[in-house]
């Protein structure tokens, strides 16, 4: 491996100081040294580092942190992108807690009862307090019992790929995650970096999630809707953004937050990005464009459709035609038009 030309620091200038962090923890998974960490607190904006690093302080070879980084080079910037297929999708069994469909469960559950994958890397939540993390998921029960996990919560999804890769080994991960999450495993799958060609090889399939911006759980739950709205935590359904907040309570009321109230539980890194519907992924999934109680699914490779196509032979999932495509590139070409000034 030649000598990489960039270490954290060059990082730090780049990007963490510039508020461009996505958050998406990619370089916390790859830092050998486990030098790379995310503080507890609210609006953590960038990774906090122990001050090590082996290629700054000790001259070795590294560069993984950065060449790893969603935020580094050229950031995509199409609609809805490549694809094979748009389909309208549901799950074919029961998902008590499922967003829109359930499809992208009913997608991974297939996959883990087939053994097409060992692993699912995504986001759960406590149901109680709703604070979200990321977890290794290995059994399609689980699964299940985790559908409904809210994405719109910031967390550093990918940092779980360490325990993933390195200490558990695994050799057939799904990654689900929003689009700048996509876009970090889309660089480690095409890095020719030593130390994080274990990570490309790793990862299977790729679902993403389409996303407007994502929020600080602190500054939203214990902020906003606690301090303003009078609104617990456990008392909470479910969240919906569709240009306004709609917090589904459990009682079955619904309270209403304008999107302007919000801006200040915003990450800062969200304002950089002009991907909607995750274009690099195998899989993209999200609400818009489909009828309410569907999910519209954006089948973008080979692998992706094998996913799907063995879902539906299985009969976990049903799909069918008819995805308003109209609706992703107005929401897709107004996120371009809002972050491209940055």
């Amino acid at each position: 491996m030649e000598m990489a030309a960039k270490s954290y620091l060059d990082l730090k200038s780049e990007v963490w100081d510039k508020g461009k962090c996505s958050g998406c923890g990619a370089c916390v998974a790859v830092c050998p040294a486990d030098s790379l960490f995310f503080e507890e607190g609210e609006m953590v904006t960038s990774p906090a580092s122990s001050g090590y690093c082996k290629q700054a302080t000790d001259n070795v070879n590294c560069g993984a942190c950065y060449a790893v980084c969603p935020r580094i080079g050229n950031q995509p910037a199409d609609t809805i992108g490549n694809y094979l297929e748009l389909l309208t999708a549901e799950s074919s069994f029961d998902i008590p807690r499922k967003q829109s469909g359930g499809a992208v469960t009913a997608i991974l559950t297939n996959a883990l009862d087939e053994g097409l994958i060992d692993v699912v890397v995504t986001v759960t939540e406590d149901r109680w307090t709703l604070k979200p993390s990321s977890v290794v998921i290995t059994k399609s029960d689980v699964l299940v019992q985790q559908a409904g996990s809210r994405y719109s919560w910031w967390v550093p999804l990918l940092a779980a790929l360490k325990y993933a890769v390195v200490e558990r080994k695994f050799k057939r991960i799904a990654v689900i995650g929003v689009p700048c999450a996509v876009q970090a495993v889309a660089r480690m799958r095409e890095s020719d970096n030593d130390l994080v060609k274990p990570y490309g090889k790793a990862i299977r399939l790729v679902i993403g999630l389409f996303c407007t911006e994502t929020f600080d759980y602190t500054a939203l739950i214990q902020g906003k809707l606690k301090s303003h709205y009078k609104l617990e935590p456990h008392e909470i359904r479910k969240l919906d953004v569709k240009g306004k907040l709609e917090v589904l309570k459990q009682d079955g009321s619904i309270t209403i937050v304008p999107i302007a109230e919000l801006e200040t539980c915003i990450r800062s890194g969200c304002h950089f990005c002009m991907d909607l519907t995750a274009v690099l992924s195998d899989i993209s999934a999200g609400a818009i464009g489909s009828p309410l109680g569907s999910t519209t699914l954006i089948v973008r490779t080979p692998t992706g459709k094998g996913f799907i196509d063995s879902a539906l032979q299985n009969r976990k999932l049903d799909v069918r035609k008819g995805v308003d495509s109209a609706a992703i590139e107005k929401l897709a070409l107004a996120k371009i038009t809002k972050n491209s000034s940055r």
